[in-house]
C-alpha cells in the first residue's frame, strides 16, 4: 500500500473507529495499528483496499467494545461521545453523514458490541455480510441478523421528527441570546416540556452527576451553572454533522454542547460534555 492509497482511506478507518468506539482518542488509537498492521502485510492481492482496512479497524474495535461495558459502568456520572468537530476546520477529517451525531452514537451505545459492528459495516460502509461474520466470528446469515436487528432499532430513532437546519440554527441562536442573557423565562420558551439535560464531566469538573429532566428546572439550572462558570459567549461550531455551541476559554474549548430539537422549535435535549480528557483533542477556530 502506498502513502497516497493509505491518506485517501485513512478517513474510513478513522470513520468506522470513531462510529463504533464514540471515542476520537480510541479512535485515533485503531487508526494507527491497522496503519501498521496494512505497512506489514502484502495487499497486492486485495481487491477491495478501502473495505479490507476498515474491516481491520472493525475487528480492532471489536475487542475494545467487548471490554468498554466495564468502564463504562464505573463511570463517573452520564457518559457522552467525544465531540468530534466537522465544519472546515474540524482537525480530524471523517466521512460525515448523521451516523456520527452524537444522538445517533448514544443510539449504538444501546447495541450489543456484535450489533454495532456488524451495522456500522454494512450499513455505512458496505461491507459484505461474509467479510463481518470473520470479525465477529459467526456465519454470515448470523451477521445478517445482527445488522438486521440493529437497523430497526436505529430506525425506530429516526423515524422521531427533528427541525430542520434552519430551524436548528434559528432555535440554537436564540438559545444562546437567552443564555447569555441570564433570560431564564426565555430558556424556558425555548424548552420542551419534558426536554433533559445531561452532562459529561466525568468526574473531572463541575457537572451534574444524574440527567436533569423538566423545561423550568434545566432553565434554572443552566443560569445558575453559567453563573458559577462565569459568563463565557457560547460560539456555533459544526459538531457531528450539526450545529453546536461551543465555550473556548484561554484558546481551548471546554464545553461543547449539542441539542436534540422538535419540528416546532423546542429543545428536546441538550447534551453537555465538559470532561476535559474528552475536549483535549479539538482546536478552536481562529
Amino acid at each position: 500500500m502506498t502513502e497516497e492509497e493509505w491518506i485517501g482511506h485513512r478517513p474510513a478507518v478513522f470513520g468506522a473507529a470513531y462510529r463504533l468506539l464514540g471515542s476520537v482518542g480510541d479512535a485515533e488509537d485503531v487508526v494507527q495499528d491497522v496503519w501498521l498492521r496494512a505497512a506489514a502485510t502484502d495487499l497486492s492481492e486485495v481487491e477491495d483496499l478501502r473495505a479490507w482496512l476498515v474491516t481491520v479497524s472493525a475487528r480492532r474495535c471489536y475487542d475494545i467494545l467487548r471490554s468498554a461495558r466495564v468502564r463504562r459502568e464505573t463511570y463517573a456520572g452520564p457518559w457522552l461521545p467525544e465531540p468530534l468537530l466537522t465544519g472546515p476546520d474540524a482537525s480530524a477529517p471523517v466521512l460525515v453523514d448523521e451516523s456520527v451525531s452524537t444522538a445517533m452514537l448514544l443510539v449504538m451505545e444501546r447495541l450489543t458490541p456484535p450489533e454495532r459492528v456488524a451495522f456500522v459495516l454494512h450499513d455505512v460502509f458496505d461491507v459484505p455480510f461474509a467479510q463481518i461474520a470473520n470479525v465477529l466470528g459467526v456465519t454470515p446469515a448470523a451477521s445478517r441478523q445482527l445488522a438486521s436487528r440493529a437497523r430497526r432499532r436505529v430506525a425506530a430513532t429516526k423515524e422521531r421528527p427533528r427541525a430542520s437546519r434552519r430551524e436548528h440554527e434559528r432555535v440554537l441562536a436564540a438559545f444562546r441570546s437567552a443564555y447569555e442573557a441570564g433570560d431564564i423565562k426565555g430558556l424556558v420558551e425555548l424548552l420542551h416540556p419534558d426536554a433533559v439535560y445531561v452532562t459529561d464531566g466525568g468526574g473531572k469538573v463541575f457537572a451534574a452527576r444524574k440527567i436533569i429532566t423538566g423545561g423550568e428546572r434545566i432553565a434554572m439550572v443552566l443560569a445558575r451553572v453559567a453563573r458559577h462558570r462565569g459568563l463565557v459567549p457560547l460560539a456555533p461550531y459544526e459538531v457531528g454533522g450539526e450545529l453546536a455551541l461551543v465555550v473556548c476559554r484561554d484558546e481551548r474549548i471546554t464545553l461543547v454542547d449539542t441539542f436534540d430539537i422538535a419540528p416546532d422549535g423546542r429543545i428536546l435535549a441538550i447534551r453537555r460534555v465538559v470532561n476535559p480528557d474528552k475536549l483535549a483533542h479539538l482546536t478552536p477556530a481562529r
